[in-house]
This record gives structure tokens, C-alpha cells and sequence, in this order.
């Protein structure tokens, strides 16, 4: 982890962003479960090494995991609109 020198805070809403150049789906979610990891950002589709990503960060915003995300992929949510 390499955090940016005086770096900012920025906000980022709960969303699904699905790339049909890459065919990758990106999902960041809050985890209301765990408040040592609260935010979320998933990564699913065909990675290099075959398996979807799953990065963990701090209530500060500081990286405090990755790994494996073994769960669905994410199922296409009702308020999910296409942005042309």
C-alpha cells in the first residue's frame, strides 16, 4: 500500500459499473457488517489469474485487505440504469 503524501479524502458513492470494453464489473459497496472494514470495492469478470478481486478499506480509507471474493457475482440491481 502506498498512500499519496498529504493526500485528500474523496467520497464515492454506492454503484455497479459494468464495462463492456473489459467485459469487468466494478462494485463499490459499504459493509455494515464489519466497521474495522467498512467500504468495499469488488472487481468481477475474467481477471488474468482467474478469479474475482475484493479490496477491503478502514474506516480512514486505508487499504486493510484484499483478496479473493468467492460470493455471486453481482446480480444486476434494479436501480442499476444504462448511461448512454
Amino acid at each position: 500500500m502506498a498512500n499519496k503524501p498529504d493526500g485528500g479524502a474523496l467520497t464515492i458513492k454506492e454503484q455497479i459499473i459494468e464495462d463492456p470494453v473489459s467485459g469487468l464489473v466494478f462494485q463499490f459497496a459499504i459493509n455494515d457488517k464489519t466497521p474495522e472494514c467498512p467500504f468495499r470495492f469488488r472487481v468481477f469478470g475474467n481477471l488474468r489469474y482467474g478469479s474475482n478481486r475484493e479490496l477491503l478499506f478502514g474506516p480512514d480509507g486505508d487499504e486493510v485487505g484484499a483478496g479473493t471474493y468467492l460470493g455471486d457475482a453481482p446480480c444486476r440491481a434494479s436501480w442499476l440504469k444504462e448511461v448512454t
